[in-house]
């Protein structure tokens, strides 16, 4: 039972931010076709077969980052506070812009929560940086895709202004 045990919080760390992936799923699937087609989108939008692959690794890597971060600090204690917190705070936020930006179609508002999941996320490495460099670097390319992520939101909203 122990090598269960062993294992089974990396696990547990690591298919953590897809639960929230997966929820919203349910959300993009039916406006995609209808809602998010619509759209007027820059000549750089990726195509969308590409979105599920990159957040699905996406999640994995930033997931099992937070429980390296998680181990190295020796479980949830006073010391593991900030950085889960503000892992926690951005995984929050990530999961909340589907439902506003598919759901509501407030694609505004969408690029509001992506600037500020941006920024916890962007603090969320920093504070991992000194107590587990692999985790930080783990959050790098999740960075990188909510940099592109943020400005395609920008586009969006700003060449579909008149749509609901």
């Amino acid at each position: 039972m122990e090598a269960v045990t062993a294992w089974a919080p990396a696990v547990g760390f690591t298919l953590l931010p897809h639960a929230g992936g997966f929820l919203g799923s349910k959300i993009t699937k039916k406006e995609i076709p209808v809602w998010y087609e619509s759209l007027q989108k820059p000549s750089w939008c990726p195509p969308n077969w590409v979105f599920a692959p990159v957040w699905g690794t996406l999640y994995t890597s930033m997931g099992y980052g937070s429980y390296l971060v998680w181990k190295e600090l020796g479980g949830f204690n006073e010391k593991s506070v900030v950085p889960l917190g503000l892992y926690a705070g951005q995984l929050a936020l990530n999961w909340a812009w589907t439902p506003i930006f598919f759901g509501a179609h407030k694609m505004g508002w969408g690029l509001v929560t992506l600037l500020l999941t941006t920024g916890t996320a962007t603090a969320t490495t920093a504070s991992w940086y000194n107590i587990k460099k692999t985790a930080a670097y783990l959050m790098v390319p999740y960075l990188a895709w909510l940099i592109m992520a943020s400005a395609l939101n920008y586009r969006l909203w700003n060449d579909n202004r008149n749509k609901k």
